[in-house]
C-alpha cells in the first residue's frame, strides 16, 4: 500500500526540525479561498514490458534499438489507464477539486486550500522558501482518499521537508590575471584545462552542435557572469534557454543554489560549446519542483541530456526513518519519470554526492539525540537505475611555466575526514564523516541488467558509474586534509564566475556538467539520442577488462570515500565506478584530433 510523503509517523518533529532547516518556516495558515495545485502521480502501465524495452533500445543489433518514442506513443503504451484516472478524478472532484491536467502519469488538480484540506485532513499553512517566495506547506499529514490509496497514488506537494541539496562547495574568491592563469597542477581548472586533460576530441571536430543539454537547478545564472568567464578563455558563452518551473527562483549570491546554477551552466556549457543549455529553474529543491522539472522535461521532450548536481538520502524514505511506515515510493515515482525520458531517448546524468560512502545521518540526528553519526548510504536521483551517477576525483596535470598546457598526469579519490557538523540545519551535528566520492549500494533499487557486465560487489543498484574531477578539502568543515596526510595527496579544484567574481568551487557536481557536456559530443558524433547511457558505459567496461589495447577508462585511481576503497587494480568500485573517461575512446571517436592547449582552435 502506498501512502502520501507526509504520513510519517515521526512527522511533527522530523518536519519541524526540516522546515527550519530549509527555512519553510510556516507564517499564516493560508486563506480557505486561496487556490492552490498539486499533482496526483499514478503507476504506470506494463513495468515490466517498460524495461524490457529500454534494455532493447539501448542493446546494438535489437530490432529496437534506438527507435526512440515520443511522448503520446509512451502515453499510448505505458501510461496510467484511463478508468485509473476516471476514479481518482472523480474522488477528488466530491471534494471540489479540478482536474487542470492529464499526463501521462498523473492529474494536476486545482482547487481552494478548503477544498485541499478537506479531501486530505491537513491544514496548509504559507511558508517561505529559501529564495524568499511564498509556499503552501501541510502542518500535519495528508491523508489520501481510500480511491487514491487503492490506486497506488503518491502526493509530494505541500511538503516542507526539502531533503534536496546542492553538491558543491565555495572555496573562496580566487583572484586570477593573465598570462598565468593556470597556477598550479591542480588547479583551480577551467573547463577547457579539464577537456586536454580527459583527452576530449578538438573542438574543430566536435563541438556538441545540434545537441541540448538540460540543467535543473534552483536558480537562475547571470549573463554578466557567463561573458566574464567565458571571456576569460577568449571565447563566447554557449547559447542559454530559460524554463521557469512553478515560477523559478531569482539570482542571490548568497543562496547556494544560485552558486551551483551558476557552475553548472558553465561547466556543461565549456565542455560543449556548440550545444544549447536549457535551464530549468525551480523554485526550490523540494520534491515538488524536481517532481514538476522532470515532469516537463519528459512531456515536452525538448532536451538530450538532462544532468542533476543535487541529492538526497535515499535513506530518509524508508520505515526505519519514518516510524515503520515505507515512503521508497516516491523514489520509484521518480524512477518512472526517467524511465519515460530513457523510452523517448533522453540521458539523465546526476553527481553522486559528496560524503563518500557515508552519505546518510543517523536517525538521533534527526531527532535530536546526542551522539549521532554518518551511515552508509547512496543519495538519489544518483542512485535511480536509469540515471548516470558521476562520482569524482582530485586531478593532477602538468604544470610548465608560461604555458597553459593541462594534460593528464594522474588522478586519486582519498577523502578528507570531516569534523562534526550540521548537515541540514536541525541544531545536532553529525561525527564521523567524510568528504568524498558518493558511493554504495542502493536499499530500494535491485541491481540492474547493465551492472552484471561487471563485479560491483552487490545485488543493489550500485554507485557511482563513472567519475571525473571533483576536488576536495572543504573549508571550515574538513578535520584533514590531503596534504596534512603521509605520504600527502595532492587535492584540485575548478573556477565558476559568479556575482562577478571568480570562485574556487569544490564537489561530484562538476563532474557530472563535464560529463553531461561530454555525452553533448557523443550527441552529435552519434547523429542520435543516447538513452540510458550505462548500458554503454558497462559495455565498455567488461571489453577493457579483457581487452585494453585502447582504453576507455583511467581505472588503478587509488582512493578512500569513509567506506570503500578504490581498486588496486581495474575494475569496478564504489569510489570511482568504472574510472574516469578517455574522452574521444568513450564517445566513439578515437581517431578525431585531441583537444590541444587551452586557448587554442582546438580547444577554446
Amino acid at each position: 500500500m502506498t501512502h502520501s510523503f507526509f504520513a510519517r509517523a515521526a512527522a511533527i518533529l522530523l518536519i519541524v526540525l526540516a522546515a527550519k532547516a530549509q527555512k519553510l518556516n510556516p507564517v499564516s495558515p493560508a486563506p480557505l479561498n486561496q487556490t492552490v495545485q498539486f499533482e496526483v502521480f499514478l503507476p504506470l502501465e506494463n513495468s515490466s514490458q517498460l524495461d524490457q524495452l529500454i534494455s532493447n533500445l539501448n542493446t546494438s543489433g535489437s530490432a529496437n534499438y534506438h527507435q526512440w518514442l515520443t511522448p503520446q506513443q509512451f502515453r499510448t503504451q505505458f501510461g496510467t489507464n484511463q478508468q485509473t484516472l476516471s476514479k481518482v478524478s472523480k474522488a477528488l472532484a466530491a471534494y471540489g477539486l479540478t482536474v487542470t491536467a492529464t499526463h501521462t502519469s498523473g492529474l494536476h488538480f486545482q482547487g481552494s486550500v478548503a477544498a485541499v484540506q478537506q479531501a486530505f485532513g491537513a491544514q496548509l499553512w504559507n511558508a517561505k522558501t529559501p529564495s524568499g517566495a511564498q509556499k503552501i506547506v501541510a502542518t500535519q499529514a495528508l491523508k489520501l482518499p481510500p480511491v487514491l490509496t487503492e490506486a497506488g497514488a503518491q502526493v509530494v506537494a505541500f511538503s516542507p521537508v526539502i531533503w534536496q541539496h546542492v553538491h558543491s562547495v565555495n572555496m573562496g574568491a580566487r583572484p586570477l590575471a593573465q598570462p598565468l592563469n593556470r597556477f598550479s597542477p591542480t588547479g583551480p581548472y577551467f573547463f577547457d584545462d579539464l577537456k586536454q586533460a580527459y583527452d576530449f576530441p578538438s573542438a574543430q571536430v566536435l563541438n556538441g552542435k545540434g545537441a541540448t543539454i538540460g540543467i535543473v537547478m534552483a536558480s537562475d545564472v547571470l549573463d554578466s557572469d557567463l561573458a566574464l568567464y567565458f571571456g576569460y578563455e577568449h571565447t563566447t558563452p554557449p547559447k542559454l534557454v530559460r524554463v521557469p518551473i512553478d515560477g523559478g527562483a531569482p539570482f542571490n549570491i548568497n543562496n547556494p543554489a544560485s552558486i551551483e546554477a551558476s557552475l553548472d551552466v558553465q561547466q556543461a556549457g565549456g565542455m560543449a560549446l556548440g550545444a544549447t543549455i536549457v535551464l530549468y529553474n525551480t523554485p526550490d529543491l523540494s520534491d515538488q519542483s524536481v517532481f514538476d522539472a522532470y515532469q516537463t522535461i519528459v512531456e515536452t521532450n525538448a532536451v538530450d541530456i538532462v544532468s542533476n548536481s543535487f541529492g538526497g538520502p535515499e535513506g530518509v524514505y524508508t520505515a526505519a526513518y519514518n516510524g515503520g511506515t515505507d515512503y521508497t515510493g516516491i523514489l520509484r515515482m521518480f524512477d518512472d519519470l526517467i524511465r519515460q525520458g530513457n523510452a523517448e531517448g533522453i540521458t539523465f546524468v546526476a553527481s553522486s554526492g559528496d560524503n563518500g560512502g557515508l552519505e546518510l545521518p543517523s536517525l538521533s540526528y534527526f531527532l535530536g539525540e546526542p551522539g549521532a553519526t554518518w551511515q552508509p548510504g547512496v543519495e538519489w536521483p544518483a542512485s535511480l537505475p536509469h540515471v548516470t551517477a558521476v562520482g569524482g576525483t582530485n586531478l593532477v596535470t602538468s604544470n610548465i611555466s608560461g604555458s597553459l598546457q593541462s594534460t593528464y598526469v594522474s588522478e586519486n579519490a582519498f577523502g578528507d575526514p570531516l569534523l562534526p557538523y550540521d548537515p541540514f540545519g536541525v541544531g545536532n551535528t553529525v561525527s564521523g564523516g567524510y568528504w568524498g566520492s558518493g558511493g554504495g549500494s542502493s536499499v530500494v533499487f535491485q541491481k540492474p541488467l547493465y551492472q552484471f557486465l561487471v563485479n560491483t560487489g552487490s545485488s543493489m543498484r550500485s554507485v557511482p558509474d563513472i567519475s571525473m574531477q571533483m576536488g576536495g578539502c572543504p573549508a571550515g568543515i574538513s578535520a584533514k586534509c590531503g596534504s596534512d596526510f603521509t605520504p600527502p595527496f595532492p587535492e584540485s579544484e575548478v573556477v565558476a564566475a559568479i556575482g562577478g567574481n571568480f570562485y574556487g568551487l569544490i564537489g561530484t557536481s562538476t563532474g557530472a556538467q563535464d560529463f553531461a557536456g561530454l555525452l553533448a559530443l557523443e550527441r552529435q558524433n552519434l547523429g542520435i539520442r543516447l538513452g540510458n547511457v550505462n548500458f554503454l558505459i558497462y559495455a565498455l567496461a567488461a571489453l577493457q577488462n579483457v581487452f585494453s589495447l585502447v582504453p576507455d577508462y583511467h581505472q588503478n585511481i587509488p582512493g578512500f570515500n569513509g567506506l570503500f576503497s578504490s581498486s588496486a587494480h581495474g575494475g569496478y568500485n564504489m569510489v570511482v565506478g568504472n574510472g574516469t573517461p578517455f574522452g574521444k575512446n568513450f564517445i566513439l571517436a578515437p581517431f578525431a584530433p585531441a583537444a590541444g592547449n587551452p586557448q587554442t582552435p582546438s580547444n577554446p
